[in-house]
């Protein structure tokens, strides 16, 4: 049952441990600050409800503060039921009276009510991390669709679902895919994903991964930072891809490449971070070796077939938190992280605030995208302009006391003439 129709949280008394938390996080997000602070002056959000279907942690409850500020009514509801830090989501709700709800560990019939009790405070904004936001407009509460002025997505799985609904002809609303812009997937996912994935398989193992057969399955920008973070400590990484060209590329990046029936025989840690469905299989499953690991670092729980593992199974033991381990038919043994979602955020704390802090600053900076073109927009996927993508990046390298050099004149003219230089 929701609390006071206001909130939906474990415990208020764990604020103080959320709002230190909070505040830790804070003070590597200096381009979310410094957007908070103009946000403060300008109060762009005056007068409308933004709600926000993401990861609960500090770093997200940074960018809510930043909302706040602009002048909006912010709610917020866990994108994963495992991901929220619940300490955070009391802090939210009562140092900053933000409307929360959201649980770790919180089952189904949860989960979708939090979705329904952020919609109900009627939002003009809507920030998803999945698409879940979007996918609940669309065809449980259609009659909201036309006081919406836009939604932001922060996912590559998000990005092809509102993508596919955008060739449909489905998508009733503008949509800005924040995953799309450079200053998000190419950081946020390849270095994000690459350390928090590796934080959250060590801490669910305490195994050291020098000298062990690591698979990564993909090699998209998360794939490629778990391929590159795990290969830095030592793994002997072997990559799997369906795309010819990725494969090409991780094949040159210096990794074995196979398919997947081959590469799980060899695995001691195979993670699955494509964004597909049933990626590791219940066959895969019984060509691993005795022992082998199994994670996903995808948005949702589909990359394993879980409910094939939990059909074949002869037993099962939860040994550490986040780490289980399945019988399998002939008593071979397979360890399953973080009950098959996200290991990052399951078993561990998700991405670190400075990566956060560009992922963020496009969120903020979406928003308010939305408040400047309200009406302007058809319903399609759009991506931010390459200037506020620029931007972001300039100021992320003024947070980090980096100075970059800058086009002469003389150098302007050179580039953008076609007679110059061909004689």
């Amino acid at each position: 049952m929701l609390k006071n129709g206001g909130y939906d949280v474990k415990d208020l008394k764990l604020a103080g441990e959320g709002k230190l938390k909070i505040e830790w996080a804070g003070q590597a997000m200096q381009v979310l600050k410094s957007i908070g602070v103009r946000f403060a002056k300008e109060k762009p959000f005056k007068g409308l409800t933004i709600a926000a279907c993401l990861h609960v942690t500090s770093e997200t409850a940074n960018l809510l503060l930043t909302l706040k500020a602009g002048g909006a009514k912010v709610v917020t509801n866990a994108s994963n039921p495992l991901s929220t830090q619940d300490s955070v989501a009391a802090s939210l709700v009562k140092d900053y009276g933000i409307q929360t709800f959201a649980v770790k560990g919180e089952d189904s019939k949860t989960y979708y009510n939090h979705l329904n009790a952020v919609l109900d405070f009627k939002p003009q904004i809507t920030m998803d991390d999945g698409g879940d936001l979007i996918y609940m407009l669309h065809t449980k509460r259609q009659n909201q669709i036309k006081d919406i002025i836009g939604s932001s997505e922060e996912t590559t799985t998000g990005v092809i679902r509102l993508k596919a609904m955008e060739k449909e002809k489905a998508l009733k609303l503008p949509v800005i895919a924040v995953n799309d812009s450079d200053t998000k997937h190419l950081f946020d996912n390849r270095y994000g994903t690459g350390q928090s994935t590796i934080d959250g398989i060590i801490r669910a193992t305490n195994n050291l991964l020098a000298g062990k057969v690591f698979v990564v399955c993909g090699y998209g920008f998360c794939s490629r930072g778990i391929a590159m973070r795990a290969k830095g400590m030592g793994a002997n990484v072997i990559v799997t891809e369906i795309d010819p060209i990725r494969a090409l590329e991780a094949s040159m990046d210096g990794y074995r490449v196979m398919q997947m029936k081959d590469a799980v025989k060899l695995g001691d840690i195979i993670v699955s971070a494509t964004g597909d469905k049933h990626v590791i299989t219940v066959t895969h499953m019984k060509l691993m070796k005795d022992g082998a690991i199994i994670a996903n670092s995808g948005h949702f729980d589909v990359e394993i077939d879980m409910a094939g593992l939990e059909k074949i199974k002869k037993g099962k033991r939860r040994l550490r938190n986040s780490l289980d381990e399945y019988i399998m038919p002939g008593n071979k043994k397979v360890y399953v992280l973080g009950e098959g979602r996200l290991v990052n955020l399951a078993a561990a704390e998700g991405h670190p605030a400075e990566v956060m802090d560009m992922s963020f600053a496009n969120q903020a900076l979406a928003a308010e995208y939305f408040v400047k073109n309200k009406g302007k927009l058809e319903n399609k996927v759009y991506v931010l302009p390459k200037e506020i993508d620029a931007n972001v990046a300039r100021l992320k390298l003024k947070a980090m006391g980096i100075s970059i050099d800058t086009l002469t004149p003389e150098q302007k003219r050179y580039l953008s003439s076609w007679d110059e230089g061909t004689k």
